[in-house]
């Protein structure tokens, strides 16, 4: 797709992106919500549980919390899950932690993790954040296991708190009868909802901002359309609202309505 439609509109650069600096994220009620929660979940040392549809801003939601950590202060282990074994889980934190070791022991890979944590918790005094996105993605044996990662001097220290994300399927797995140990450490849960449609006009001007239009683009059906075709989901509504300033511009129409939505529904998912 061509950019003429920026200069059309008058847009500095490509809006709706996902890159978007930390300062420049929306800060919404539930976004706040999810901070406090990981800052609580991190303060008591237990393990918290994000979960939301997909593109309803979960990574972003980690990330926005996350840079609140200062890193002198803070060592973030951040991990996207996969449907591999616990060992591969094991091997990413030791990657996060600087440590390159291949072996297929699991004692051997939990005893360097433990070796590590201790080191940044009791020598360095910095505290660990062990954060798992995508964690639906997870086998169930390996959140049988996981809690096991989280027990230092007899289960009497919180030296790894952990964070867990990923679609609500999350919530079922924990709810198994193997998964018992790992949801007993639990102490916070959030679920990010899409966004109302007031919230949803809110989030489409605070994007044209930072995009260099102080007004908003969208007249009130396209506004609902967005809305309704993104089920208020934020990723689905980035993709319409740009596509249908592509297909406003093409009728140079310098007001997009429901009809440029529609068009642009045509193209995404």
């Amino acid at each position: 797709m061509k950019a003429t439609y920026r200069s059309f509109f008058g847009l500095q650069k490509e809006p709706f992106g996902s890159d978007l600096p930390i300062e420049d994220i929306l800060l919404t009620s539930e976004l706040s919500e999810v901070t406090q929660r990981f800052e609580y979940t991190l303060r008591i040392g237990g393990v918290g549980v994000l979960t939301g549809e997909i593109g309803s801003g979960k990574s972003t939601a980690l990330r926005y919390a996350s840079a609140k950590l200062h890193p002198a202060e803070y060592a973030s282990l951040y991990l996207t899950a996969t449907t591999g074994s616990i060992l591969e889980i094991y091997r990413q934190i030791l990657t996060e932690l600087g440590i390159e070791k291949s072996s297929a022991s699991k004692a051997t890979l939990t005893g360097l993790i433990r070796q590590a944590v201790i080191e940044l918790v009791e020598a360095q005094k910095m505290k660990v954040a062990l954060i798992i996105d995508e964690a639906s993605l997870l086998r169930l044996e390996v959140f049988a296991e996981l809690h096991t990662l989280c027990q230092f001097d007899k289960d009497s220290k919180p030296y790894l708190p952990l964070i867990l994300a990923g679609q609500s399927l999350l919530i079922d797995k924990l709810s198994y009868r193997d998964c018992a140990p790992l949801a007993s450490r639990v102490i916070c849960r959030a679920h990010l909802q899409g966004l109302d449609k007031e919230s949803m006009q809110q989030y489409l001007l605070h994007h044209l901002k930072l995009a260099g239009v102080k007004k908003l683009l969208f007249d009130e059906t396209a506004i609902t359309a967005i809305h309704q075709g993104s089920g208020g989901l934020l990723r689905k509504a980035n993709h319409l609202a740009r596509g249908a300033l592509i297909a406003a511009a093409a009728e140079k129409c310098q007001t997009v309505s429901a009809e440029h939505v529609r068009i642009a529904a045509t193209e995404v998912f």
